[in-house]
């Protein structure tokens, strides 16, 4: 749903893990600041690489973490961006 013609893969990578959005979300860079604030480091940098469409193999040998710790932290990313909390401040 990008209407300027930028670039968005963070926003567009939000979108496709969020199950219900009532508005739309903030801009890219807008964006990008809440998340920093609201994940962890861990989780930025994977939601970054799928946003990117990022090998996921040397971001996990560079953080330092195993196929099931990555699953885990990749399910604890989606409930906490499906979280309202987290919802409303994404949101314009």
């Amino acid at each position: 749903m990008n209407i300027d013609n930028e670039e968005t893969p963070l926003m567009d990578e939000v979108e496709k893990h969020i199950r219900k959005l009532v508005n739309p979300l903030k801009k890219e860079e807008e964006l990008k600041k809440v998340l920093k604030v609201k994940l962890t480091k861990k989780e930025f940098k994977i939601l970054n690489a799928w946003a990117n469409e990022d090998e996921i193999e040397p971001l996990l040998e560079k953080l330092g973490m195993d196929e099931e710790r990555y699953g885990e932290l990749s399910l604890k990313l989606i409930k906490k961006l499906n979280q309202e909390k987290l919802k409303q401040e994404m949101m314009i």
